[in-house]
């Protein structure tokens, strides 16, 4: 066992008396005189003691665990309370899960975003099962007068071997609700988890598959109007004027009118990006009245005006600039491509790489490129609110719940404690909610009106305003000498309007004269974090120069990888490498054993690609097979090493996703632009992947080494868009440099 001391604060633990019943012990109960039957622990019940903020026990033994993070599908609404109940020391199925609420004061970064949750959460997760497991021993042990030290648990019972003496949890719940909280608890050995490691069922699964109301679009409240928005056409566009009459003419419309999403000179947070302010809304009775209405509004638009905004971003400051124009997809590759051949700013610089390319005898030099992609979430944006002078009511689904706590107060002119965010589940996103402007737009359209109201996006909506992927643009030189000798690597990489450059990355460190810079081209397009930010483009285009390396220089791709990783951890160069060259050599080898790298298989053509991001190492291999002289993905095989796997089956799902997701987007998916309007606006010019378009089998393999948890949501996408391109080349001999690899992105809109 791990002894350790309450560090995230007793405030964290603080019980509740009156939860308790005052105090008082049941000392008997037909839990004392039988063993209960399932059926009887399973039923809700009538008193609850809250013994932290984690979690409360029912007298007849039910646990209900609280899931702190927002959940988007990553499943840490099961995961999560997995841990506590580990050190618990409860039976699983006496678990009853629930949403937390938002309180900053118990729960740590309550943020679904970097795919850190189970990382950040670990500690703490654990610490309060173990405390509560603690308070109710000691509970036991002052009723039975015997020494804590002879107290043991195991599956919600407690347990005094030398007496014969046994209860239930539920037994010892209200004196356990009154023990003063532990200051150092002792926290189980990876050699005694029951519970971690082991696969459990989504706790939503059956209420999502039978329709159950969790998500924010089923959110619904006595009198709550609907509200829809008319957006500018254009990124670049501002509203000047519009005409309502014949909007508010028509049936089961109550009013429509102009707001400003934030006023001039409020603070922003970092989760405030906006694509526009000045919206024409619509409020009615019916979404499908409201959506008539909306079409029947006109709008004169007018162009913006340059700007410059400072916003608070962890503790620093993101300077965003917003130009004027309207934009154009061919303009944005042009002034990349002249951006890749014009002077950047040097990120790092090991040894000396300018000398090592003049006197090289071979030059390697390739460009990649990707588009915006929209997130097409399945669940479009929505937020109910219900504003009045006293309190904001706001349901809905929104990853930064703590960040727009601060938001909505600032806009709403109400203090924080007054302002209450529900979470929902999420129906997708990946990075889309992390910005919560549609929560600020319901709280203000709330507030006007006075009323309850649910905003909706349509998908149009959802998919012609941003927050967009960023495009991207990369070129990589690597410098042979005769022998075809690595001498030297070069990046250079920029997007619209961010880089995705991570200078300190593989194989930064493995090589003695390394270069990396970075450039930037200002757009008024909105972007933001998009399924492993940055790393989605970067990783693909890394992975292929890799592979077309290795073919130059003669070599096997998991051969010059391993070697470059070996040189890395034997004698790295720099102080600053990111990256745990043994833990990422290990995903290397372990994808070579399991997937017989090297045989040859028939009619099949397969790519590697191996990456590492958000704390988690990643190899996968693609297998292709030619039909009909289209290329059909047969296989993908993946070796992940995240730490310790809490939820196996979960863990297993979420990687498949992963890697379905990249596949897609990496393939087919493209946002572009004309005059600053966006060409595709719903699903039937948004090219997405296809269920045959899908790998026939996908088979992931966990590295098994007893370390600490990282996260998994986003690390399984970046890397399989280069094992992608290396296998399409294998199948076709032909090089994919542009994403989307498989259709042309004119021939979408």
């Amino acid at each position: 066992m791990t002894l350790i001391k309450i560090s995230h604060g007793r405030r964290s633990f603080i019980k509740t008396s009156a939860l308790a019943g005052g105090g008082m012990m049941i000392g008997f109960s037909w839990l004392a005189s039988c063993k209960p039957t399932p059926e009887q622990l399973l039923t809700m019940p009538k008193e609850w003691f809250k013994i932290n903020g984690f979690l409360k026990i029912g007298e007849n033994g039910v646990v209900t665990i609280m899931s702190p993070n927002p959940e988007i599908g990553q499943n840490v609404k099961t995961s999560m309370p997995m841990i506590v109940a580990e050190e618990l020391d409860v039976d699983w199925k006496y678990v009853v899960v629930e949403q937390a609420p938002l309180d900053t004061s118990i729960f740590n970064r309550q943020l679904a975003g970097g795919s850190q949750s189970i990382r950040h959460g670990w500690e703490g997760l654990r610490m309060a099962g173990a405390t509560a497991r603690q308070m109710l021993k000691e509970a036991a042990a002052k009723a039975w007068g015997v020494p804590v030290s002879e107290i043991t648990t195991e599956a919600s019972m407690i347990h005094h071997k030398n007496s014969g003496k046994s209860a239930g949890y539920g037994e010892m719940a209200s004196a356990a609700a009154n023990i003063e909280v532990p200051k150092e608890v002792k926290l189980k050995d990876i050699s005694e988890y029951k519970i971690i490691g082991t696969s459990r069922n989504n706790v939503d699964g059956q209420k999502i598959v039978t329709g159950k109301p969790l998500f924010g679009l089923d959110y619904k409240k006595e009198g709550m109007l609907i509200a829809m928005i008319v957006h500018p056409p254009a990124f670049g566009l501002k509203l000047k004027s519009f005409d309502d009459a014949a909007a508010k003419a028509m049936p089961g419309i109550k009013d429509v009118f102009k707001i400003d999403v934030y006023k001039e000179g409020d603070e922003t947070q970092w989760c405030d990006t906006i694509s526009f302010n000045e919206l024409v809304v619509v409020v009615g009775n019916t979404t499908w009245e409201v959506m008539n209405a909306k079409k029947a509004i006109t709008c004169e638009w007018e162009q913006i005006k340059s700007k410059e905004i400072e916003v608070p971003f962890f503790g620093k400051t993101k300077k965003i600039s917003t130009p004027s124009g309207l934009e154009n997809t061919d303009d944005h590759l042009a002034q990349m491509i002249a951006a890749s051949k014009s002077d950047a700013t040097t990120v790092r610089k090991d040894g000396d790489p300018e000398a090592a390319f003049k006197k090289a005898t071979t030059i390697l030099e390739r460009s990649y490129t990707a588009p915006f992609l929209a997130h097409s979430t399945l669940e479009p944006m929505n937020f109910f609110a219900h504003v009045t002078s006293e309190k904001a009511e706001l349901v809905g689904p929104i990853q930064t719940p703590e960040f727009m706590e601060k938001s909505a107060s600032t806009r709403l002119g109400l203090p924080i404690e007054k302002i209450d965010i529900q979470m929902t589940r999420m129906g997708g996103g990946f990075g889309r909610r992390l910005y919560g402007h549609f929560l600020i737009e319901a709280a203000v359209i709330s507030q006007k009106l006075n009323v309850p109201i649910k905003l909706i996006y349509t998908r149009e909506d959802d998919m012609t305003t941003g927050i967009y992927r960023p495009a991207y643009h990369a070129t990589y030189r690597a410098a042979l000498d005769e022998n075809k000798n690595l001498l030297a690597f070069h990046v250079k990489t920029g997007g619209v309007p961010e880089s995705s450059l991570s200078a300190n990355r593989f194989p930064a460190g493995a090589v003695d004269n390394y270069l990396a810079e970075e450039w930037t081209i200002m757009s008024n397009v909105s972007v933001g974090a998009f399924r492993a930010p940055g790393s989605n483009f970067i990783a693909g285009a890394e992975q292929s120069f890799l592979d077309e390396l290795a073919e130059t220089m003669g070599k096997d791709p998991i051969d010059l990888r391993l070697e470059l990783l070996e040189k890395a951890k034997t004698s790295p160069i720099g102080k600053d490498n990111d990256y745990d060259a043994e833990r990422y050599a290990g995903v290397l080898q372990l994808i070579k054993e399991k997937s017989g790298w090297g045989k040859d298989l028939a009619g099949l053509h397969r790519g590697v690609a191996a990456y590492f991001c958000h704390n988690t190492y990643v190899a996968q291999i693609v297998d292709i097979e030619m039909k009909d002289n289209q290329p059909s993905i047969q296989k993908v095989t993946a070796a992940v090493d995240c730490g310790l796997v809490i939820n196996p089956v979960a863990a297993t799902n979420l990687a498949e996703g992963g890697i379905i997701d990249g596949i897609g987007h990496g393939s087919y998916s493209a946002i572009t632009l004309k005059d600053g309007a966006p060409q595709q606006n719903n699903f039937n010019t948004y090219r997405l992947i296809r269920h045959r378009e899908a790998p026939k089998e996908i088979e992931v393999h966990f590295v098994d080494n007893k370390k600490d948890p990282t996260g998994l949501g986003e690390p399984l996408n970046p890397p399989v868009i280069g094992a992608l391109a290396n296998a399409l080349y294998k199948a076709t001999g032909k090089r994919y440099y542009d994403q989307p690899f498989l259709v042309d992105p004119k021939l979408m809109g």
